[in-house]
């Protein structure tokens, strides 16, 4: 089979790898859609041999958003878990499975540590097909596509774990900060639970999409103060729910000054850091900072029904499609990020 490979210093290369053979508790997906996330871009850019998840630098297959059918089911595996044919997404973490965060369905917050399938140390969803653990299987229902099943396994279903930290009802106005897949897809979910959403961005052609996306107001951070600006969408009481999904420094100390009162600010952009100013940003301002990290498997099973029964188009968020093959031309598209989100279509 083939498999997109990340050598670093934005280059790739689609290798040849064996087909994969499930062992006994594991299953093989033969993949119909993989998402491209915004964290890819990290270890595509990063210097060859950098990656802190690859030391070694052993070809790794990339790619955490599987969606595909179950090929080949493993000794020992309930047909009810997984069975040839079954549609699935994946929960692509696995631990160590019996810890309390493992048991919980939090397997990225293992005790003694995880695999990331598709992030560097387990092979991921770039390919033609990927083997997993069956337990990190999530069904995917019959009335979603695909590629809305891979937009779930990660981005989607970042955003939704991260409103569901915030409480977001329809009584807030929510800035989200950053209106890459995963800024998109928390615009497009927030403006479903009835929240009015205003969208921040450097980039006016994705500020263009939020629009489509839902978002009431949006604000170009590289030509105006977002803060200044989220102040006055609001009467000068500032936001009752922020969210940065940048990982900027400016970003997140941003998302936490155009908060108002009471309000709760939400991290879920990785890296970088911030320096906040505690007495007027926070303490005075009763203000609760929360952070998200993906979601649980019981999460996204929760994200994709919300999908069914709020009737969201997903498959809007999908502004280039790919195959295999175009892989490098996918990346380096993606690696401008002034467009929406890329999935490869097998």
């Amino acid at each position: 089979m083939r498999g997109v490979v990340f050598l670093g210093d934005r280059k790739l290369d689609l290798m040849k790898f064996d087909d994969p053979t499930p062992g006994p508790g594991e299953a093989v997906i033969e993949i119909k859609a993989s998402g491209m996330c915004g964290s890819d871009l990290r270890p595509y850019r990063t210097p060859a041999g950098e990656d802190p998840r690859n030391p070694k630098g052993v070809p790794m297959i990339r790619g955490h958003e599987p969606c595909g059918v179950v090929a080949a089911v493993g000794p020992g595996v309930p047909a009810a878990l997984a069975s040839v044919g079954m549609r699935v997404m994946d929960h692509h973490y696995s631990g160590c499975g019996v810890c309390s965060q493992c048991r919980s369905g939090w397997a990225q917050m293992c005790l003694d540590g995880s695999i990331v399938y598709g992030g560097g140390n387990g092979h991921g969803a770039h390919a033609d097909y990927m083997k997993v653990p069956a337990s990190t299987l999530v069904p995917l229902p019959d009335e979603l596509s695909f590629a809305t099943g891979a937009a779930i396994s990660c981005g989607t279903g970042t955003a939704f774990g991260a409103l569901r930290r915030l409480n977001l009802s329809g009584r807030d106005t929510i800035a989200v900060f950053g209106q890459g897949p995963v800024g998109q897809s928390a615009t497009q979910l927030a403006t479903a639970m009835g929240a009015r959403v205003i969208a921040v961005d450097i980039s006016d052609e994705r500020l263009e999409l939020a629009r489509s996306f839902g978002a009431e107001a949006t604000v170009n951070a590289k030509t105006d103060d977002p803060v200044q600006a989220i102040q006055d969408l609001t009467h000068g009481l500032g936001a009752e729910k922020t969210l940065d999904c940048t990982g900027s420094s400016d970003a997140r100390r941003a998302a936490v000054k155009a908060a108002g009162r009471w309000g709760t600010v939400c991290f879920v952009g990785e890296g970088n850091d911030v320096t906040i100013d505690v007495s007027p940003d926070m303490i005075r301002k009763q203000l609760t900072i929360v952070a998200s990290w993906t979601f649980s498997v019981v999460g996204q099973s929760e994200c994709a029904q919300f999908v069914i029964d709020r009737n969201i188009d997903v498959e809007k968020l999908f502004t280039h499609r790919f195959t295999l093959d175009q892989a490098d031309e996918a990346y380096k598209l993606f690696d401008r990020q002034n467009t929406g989100k890329g999935v490869f279509l097998m």
